[in-house]
């Protein structure tokens, strides 16, 4: 079944994972429309995807020749096109569910609950090769997740990054919320406390740092179950360039019972057991674009429906939005 879908949106990442990803899997997706508002961008991409331009988003969901709509990018219309395509009966692809506005989330959560639609919420960590083969060693090699190290470095740069449309999370806390999810999916499990510390040390006062100390115990007690250490910040000076690329940190360690696992997204994997060291390179694997896509047409197409994502998105707002109140308080917040 070819699915005609819609784009609302179309983001940074349009050109290395969207557009590629599309043209790869022509037998499951066409392209109809697109709405953008970037006109002479629009333009562009209609017609290398032979679809046509519509102004709204709202006229493109009622359309019958519609199916599903992709959407790429937050832009400023955030949770809306969501509401409408509810509406409208219409399968949701959303790589911006981690930008909704905490105020909104629950609003968009039930509006999906009740309109029975499809809905995917879009993980790229969890779907890169490096992860989804992480998941098969944890099962049948290295055992249980005990210890999770996961660091994320923003780029420094001396230019103002120029924003067309004000989102509700600052570029921290949002890769915040997609780290938290990140462990918690590799644990298979959600945290039962969080522990929060910020550190500021730009002239503007915005958070150069911030660290998640998450505890996925059996119970509020804690000490029982994996712990997980996530950092995020933009803490090297511009003016020290040759330091930004010295020795950067793996993007996930992971210590099981078994053995220890270093993860660089989408595709470098090595690993220790009793035997040795273990290097695997993922580059043939299926890229991440063509695999989120590929499941987003397996669950429109699939007799069983899942919502999951929106609920996972919106429990690791709440876990950083619990550690900000850590920070505040001096405490660990146990969560809900």
């Amino acid at each position: 079944m070819k699915l005609r879908v819609g784009l609302v949106g179309l983001g940074g990442a349009w050109e290395n994972r969207y557009r590629t990803a599309l043209l790869s899997l022509a037998d499951r997706f066409q392209v109809q429309a697109v709405c953008t508002p970037v006109s002479v961008r629009a333009e562009q991409v209609a017609r290398d995807l032979g679809a046509t331009v519509i102004d709204g988003y709202r006229a493109m969901v009622v359309r019958s020749d519609i199916d599903a709509i992709l959407m790429l990018a937050p832009d400023w219309y955030g949770p809306l096109p969501i509401m409408a395509a509810c509406e409208a009966g219409k399968a949701i692809y959303c790589a911006a569910a981690l930008d909704i506005d905490p105020q909104r989330a629950i609003e968009v959560r039930e509006k999906v609950d009740v309109s029975g639609v499809a809905f995917m919420a879009e993980f790229a960590r969890r779907h890169a090769p490096a992860t989804l083969r992480l998941k098969e060693l944890i099962v049948t090699r290295l055992g249980a997740p005990r210890l999770l190290f996961c660091h994320h470095r923003l780029q420094t740069s001396n230019k103002p990054h120029k924003q067309r449309y004000a989102l509700p999370h600052p570029s921290v806390t949002r890769d915040l919320i997609e780290l938290v999810d990140w462990c918690s999916w590799v644990v298979g499990d959600r945290p039962v406390s969080v522990v929060g510390t910020n550190r500021k040390q730009s002239d503007d006062g915005k958070d150069d740092y911030r660290a998640l100390s998450l505890d996925f115990a059996a119970d509020t007690e804690g000490g029982n179950g994996p712990v997980a250490q996530i950092s995020c910040g933009q803490y090297l000076s511009s003016k020290w360039p040759e330091a930004v690329g010295f020795r950067p940190p793996a993007e996930l360690q992971v210590c099981c019972e078994n053995g220890v696992a270093f993860i660089d997204l989408p595709s470098s994997l090595v690993w220790y057991d009793e035997a040795g060291r273990h290097m695997e390179s993922l580059d043939m694997d299926r890229p991440v674009g063509e695999q989120l896509l590929t499941q987003f047409h397996r669950a429109v197409t699939s007799l069983v429906r899942q919502t999951q994502d929106l609920d996972d998105a919106y429990a690791a707002l709440q876990v950083v939005m619990a550690a900000q109140q850590s920070h505040a308080q001096g405490r660990r917040i146990v969560l809900n």
